[in-house]
């Protein structure tokens, strides 16, 4: 039995799924703050492993060499490939290059560009193998990568996160990490607007927990205030942005200002795809792809903007149980079913 796993080394989750004979079988996603320190990614990989077992493969992805812990992207990239090897070992483990195929970690310095936050590009090029053309959408809990799928492969005008930032290919807005004061400067609120205040008291988890729309096990970090994860306290720390006190106003006020943050983020995804849409690479039918987390703002775009919505996970096979986690963690998925063919015997 072919048996591989792929792993999406992140800067604050690490992600895991399992592929037998290219069917993915399980995943998972563990937090793993990085900005903590790398011991976070050693007890991230124990509880990974825990969970979804070992391989004699694994095929890997990551974005967290831009991890402050490192003092370069590049020794970012020898850094975590290097941590990688020496947890798997001693099984296998080979690095996504994205244009150069797969590497072993001793070359992973030599294709530090390649491998660097690739992980985009693992989901996309396997989506071309079902669909010709597409837009595929990976909503995280803290970025959304927006890459056109053309000819049955990654049509991006970028490839570093540099490039891809300046195309609208990578959007800085999340599910759940994104901190509210990243978004629109002025809210309404009891018929004024409103600033913000520019501190960290609430963000989109809090949002999209009093909108009912949350995801379960989707947000898996600490509270801003390290108070609980309830509707009622997300509402307190959502006042807190516009200097108010949860009482100050009914329940229905609160949700109509979480509702605007929401529809703020979506406005921002949406003209991001639209500008990748206005090169003309794609047909005006072409579907959406949505994965991640946050799908399903992505199906709520697909159909403002008239598109047909597709879920990752169709376009794979998954176990019964697994189509969900297979999703959330799409580049995970990607890369070790890419590897499934790339290594067959």
């Amino acid at each position: 039995m072919q048996n591989i796993i792929g792993w999406d080394i992140g800067g604050a989750h690490l992600k895991a799924a399992r592929a037998e004979n290219g069917i993915i079988k399980d995943a998972v996603q563990i937090a793993c703050p990085l900005w903590l320190g790398l011991s976070e990614l050693e007890r991230a990989f124990g509880e990974a492993r825990a969970r979804i077992g070992a391989a004699p493969l694994n095929a890997i992805t990551m974005t967290g060499e831009l991890s402050d812990a490192f003092a370069t992207r590049a020794e970012g990239v020898a850094g975590v490939a290097a941590i990688a090897e020496r947890l798997l070992s001693p099984d296998r483990a080979v690095f996504y290059a994205a244009r150069s195929g797969f590497v072993d970690g001793s070359d992973a310095s030599a294709h530090a560009t390649d491998i660097g936050s690739a992980n985009w590009h693992a989901s996309a090029a396997l989506a071309g193998v079902k669909l010709r053309e597409a837009l595929l959408i990976d909503m995280g809990s803290t970025t959304t990568d927006i890459i056109p799928v053309a000819g049955g492969a990654p049509a991006s005008s970028g490839y570093t996160d540099a490039d891809r930032l300046t195309h609208g290919e990578l959007v800085y807005t999340g599910l759940v990490r994104t901190f509210l004061m990243a978004g629109p400067k002025q809210v309404p609120f009891a018929g004024q607007w409103t600033a913000l205040m520019n501190e960290w008291f609430a963000d989109m988890a809090d949002v999209h927990r009093i909108l009912g729309q949350l995801p379960p096990g989707s947000d898996m970090m600490d509270t801003s205030d390290g108070r609980e994860k309830t509707t009622a306290a997300s509402i307190a720390r959502l006042a807190r942005m516009i200097g108010r006190d949860a009482h100050e106003a009914s329940d229905a006020a609160w949700t109509r200002l979480a509702r605007f943050f929401a529809e703020a983020q979506l406005r921002e995804i949406m003209d991001a795809a639209a500008l990748i849409l206005s090169r003309g690479v794609l047909d005006n039918e072409a579907p959406i792809i949505g994965a991640g987390v946050g799908r399903g703002v992505v199906s709520d775009l697909a159909t403002r903007m008239g598109r047909p919505y597709v879920a990752f996970d169709e376009l794979i096979e998954a176990a019964p149980n697994a189509h969900e986690k297979a999703c959330d963690c799409a580049p995970a998925s990607a890369v070790a079913l890419i590897a499934a063919h790339h290594f067959k015997a």
